[in-house]
């Protein structure tokens, strides 16, 4: 039976991928998709929290990007109250005209935890941010699996899969997966030591890092489907991105590139093509793409960290 699913697995992408390359990228577009809100940062303090809500939400709005934040509900309680000023962070994302995703309750892995448990994580997840969603007559459409698991066989990977489809998710994938966390990590901690100097040249790095970075995976994309695709760019709700993300969306206008929707996004015929990677890491789906073809497709120099930044973030890697 397994041998029978690879082989339809195989045919099925062959067609994908050839549809893909007969259909041109006439334009160069990224949907910004932004994890862990409210907030992900090394300060608890909520005034922190809405400052770095507050400067990430008017970058995003100025630079006329239609984001969507996924959310941990995790982050909304503390000893099982719900804070309401943690819930209004949500808010003014909803305020803003931005749209909201699920991202599990607590963000465990699914490499971690039985697939039931998983599940239930997702439903737990989904309580407050649907019920904003409604009060915008929106409705919640979209799942980022956490750390980017999937899965590590293929029967986890069919039975979320299936759920999702069932309660009317889509699959948020990835392609321009990055490490702006572990700048993000380096960033606060330098604000920690108070060490003005760290700082300043971490954020200096950054921009040009997720350049490199954005310019690998076109390069990537071209290597596999002899074209680029409507990017996905993941990032987090952190302090390095309310401070730069006015830089960022900057430099992906002056590479050419227009900002859509994750729905826009996703009509990319290439995340047509299946996922059938069930390997440890957290990775971009072009990369899964391209293990699942021919693994001599991979395209070696991929940025990494700067040594300074990952020493400074105190992240053992990347």
């Amino acid at each position: 039976m397994k041998s029978l699913f690879r082989n339809l697995f195989a045919l099925s992408f062959a067609i994908l991928l050839l549809t893909s390359l007969a259909v041109p990228q006439s334009k160069r577009t990224v949907a910004v998709t932004i994890d862990d809100l409210p907030v992900v940062s090394k300060f608890n303090d909520l005034e922190v929290r809405r400052e770095i809500t507050k400067k990430l939400l008017a970058h995003v709005k100025k630079a006329g990007v239609p984001a969507i934040g996924f959310v941990n509900e995790r982050k909304l309680y503390r000893e099982d109250q719900l804070i309401a000023d943690e819930v209004a962070l949500l808010e003014q994302w909803l305020y803003a005209g931005l749209e909201l995703g699920n991202h599990t309750y607590s963000h465990k892995s699914l490499h971690n935890i039985p697939v039931d448990d998983y599940i239930a994580d997702i439903t737990k997840g989904e309580k407050i941010t649907r019920g904003l969603l409604e009060k915008q007559g929106m409705k919640m459409r979209y799942f980022r699996h956490p750390f980017l698991h999937t899965g590590l066989d293929i029967d986890t990977k069919a039975s979320v899969a299936r759920f999702l489809k069932q309660n009317g998710y889509t699959i948020a994938p990835v392609s321009i997966d990055n490490a702006d966390y572990i700048f993000a990590a380096a960033y606060d901690n330098a604000k920690i030591r108070k060490d003005d100097d760290l700082r300043r040249r971490v954020a200096e790095a950054y921009v040009p890092y997720m350049e490199a970075k954005t310019d690998y995976w076109e390069r990537q994309s071209k290597v596999l489907l002899g074209r680029e695709i409507g990017q996905i760019l993941l990032i987090h709700a952190n302090s390095i991105n309310a401070d730069l993300f006015g830089e960022l969306a900057k430099m992906y206008k002056k590479r050419g590139y227009e900002f859509v929707t994750l729905k826009e996004a996703l009509e990319d015929k290439a995340y047509g093509m299946p996922d059938e990677f069930t390997g440890r890491g957290g990775i971009s789906w072009i990369h899964r793409w391209v293990l699942a073809k021919d693994r001599a497709l991979l395209v070696k120099d991929e940025p990494r960290v700067p040594e300074f930044v990952m020493k400074a973030s105190g992240f053992d890697s990347e």
